[in-house]
């Protein structure tokens, strides 16, 4: 067994029974649900609107050539720039040449997941260059030292009073500042660093193909200031972000705030097609979407899992899913956690040391039955555990144990022939580790139901 499994289970062991723990994530995660129940309450057909977009992503992951290039073709027309990074490390070398061609010095960045996906910081740290998150949760995580704990909410494990603890450490405010203090002293701090900013960077929620736009959705508006102030804009996306047409956003917008936060709509909804022009007063003068691979190509080539490429981000898997609300955002110990990051995470990271967290679900499909893009992530884990298994990346062991169940299975005198006695005596002897220090093992009844059914009196 891979040292990641190992860390995997001891981290879950700790988290699953840290109550403090659990008790914040319900309560946060209890909130989502609330709100979310609300917003999909407006939908007549919200079957019919999760299949529509289910086949408009099912279109685009299967033609993604043909979208990338409409795309940038659009995009460039308009004088904006596209660059091509295939793996992580020419993402990071695109953006640190963009940065150092332009003797940048202060950077400010939108959320996005995907520069936590190619350690963006700690490499624009390491060269001497001061970058600020905007985002409240994502500045409070940066402050802590620490990675964000939810795709949708980076510092969900956090109380407010760890928060106001926190920057009382950093920054000397009142111990005892409630949300709004601290709220409005961050966004005090933040104005002068978009001032000083030289390069702004952000993600994309959407590509829109047709007019070579990015579509960059937020509630706190510190996106459009990353965009308005600095004299350059980096967008850095993921190539399966795209949709076919901007007349798509009508579906895709809603579903996304709906599933993620609950709203109708998220407060600000960008279009973001190029630099400034020539006749605008405002905006960047030069703007730069990086196109993300990073793994996502060889995930294409598998038919059944692909179809991960699908999401949108919206959090509704991890917020549905009892083993997420157990262990927490940290212990899967990749950029996505979750069932959709245990999907994708073993492609991005290498199945070897990371087939795990397939392995890190009830397989309850509460999480397919979430998902507003009607992916179906619980059977996708399945094959994720076949690829494993047919790659010989389970211990000997575990494939032992597999083959006797099977054995057994199909042969049922293996059951019913031994006495009661001798299969307690079995699972206590070998299903003993398995089953876990604090669950009590089954016992085997005296009699069997097919026994019973048949010396019931007629």
């Amino acid at each position: 067994m891979n040292s990641n499994y190992q860390k995997f289970i001891q981290e879950a062991e700790k988290k699953s029974f840290d109550t403090e723990h659990r008790r914040r994530l319900d309560h946060n995660i209890g909130k989502y649900e609330e709100a979310v129940a609300r917003g999909k309450s407006q939908y007549q057909n919200m079957e019919l609107a999760k299949r529509r977009a289910a086949n408009i992503k099912h279109k685009v992951i299967n033609n993604l050539d043909k979208y990338l290039v409409e795309f940038e073709n659009n995009f460039s027309k308009r004088g904006g720039k596209v660059i091509w990074a295939p793996t992580e490390h020419d993402a990071q070398r695109e953006v640190l040449n963009i940065i150092k061609k332009a003797k940048a010095q202060v950077i400010v960045k939108q959320k996005t997941m995907v520069t936590e996906e190619i350690e963006l910081n700690e490499l624009l740290e390491k060269n001497k260059r001061e970058v600020f998150e905007t985002d409240l949760g994502e500045y409070i995580v940066q402050l802590a030292g620490e990675k964000p704990y939810h795709i949708l909410t980076p510092a969900m494990h956090k109380s407010k009073e760890d928060v106001a603890k926190l920057f009382h450490e950093k920054f000397g405010t009142p111990s005892d500042s409630s949300p709004e203090d601290i709220a409005r002293f961050v966004r005090e701090k933040l104005r002068n660093e978009f001032i000083r900013a030289d390069v702004g960077i952000t993600g994309g929620n959407f590509l829109l193909a047709d007019v070579g736009a990015v579509a960059l959705v937020e509630n706190e508006g510190n996106g459009l200031l990353c965009m308005a102030f600095p004299k350059i804009h980096i967008a850095i996306v993921g190539i399966e972000k795209l949709l076919p047409s901007i007349e798509d956003l009508d579906l895709f917008l809603p579903l996304l705030a709906q599933h993620g936060t609950g709203q109708n709509l998220t407060v600000y909804n960008n279009l973001l097609f190029g630099p400034r022009g020539d006749l605008e007063p405002d905006g960047p003068g030069e703007m730069y979407v990086v196109l993300l691979d990073n793994r996502r190509t060889e995930l294409l080539k598998f038919r059944e899992q692909r179809k991960a490429l699908s999401c949108i981000r919206c959090g509704a898997c991890l917020n549905g899913c009892p083993v997420y609300r157990s262990v927490g955002g940290y212990t899967y110990k990749a950029t996505y956690s979750g069932p959709v990051g245990s999907v994708i995470s073993p492609h991005y990271l290498g199945m070897k040391d990371y087939n795990h967290l397939s392995f890190a679900s009830s397989l309850c499909g509460k999480c397919t039955e979430v998902c507003p893009i009607k992916i179906p992530l619980h059977e996708l884990l399945l094959h994720n555990r076949h690829e494993a298994v047919a790659r010989n990346y389970v211990s000997f062991s575990w494939k032992w144990i597999v083959k006797g169940w099977k054995t057994v299975m199909l042969h049922r005198w293996l059951i019913d022939k031994p006495k009661a006695g001798l299969k307690n005596k079995m699972i206590h002897r070998f299903g003993r580790k398995m089953w876990g220090p604090r669950r009590t093992l089954p016992k085997i009844a005296p009699k069997s139901f097919k026994e019973l059914w048949r010396d019931r009196p007629l």
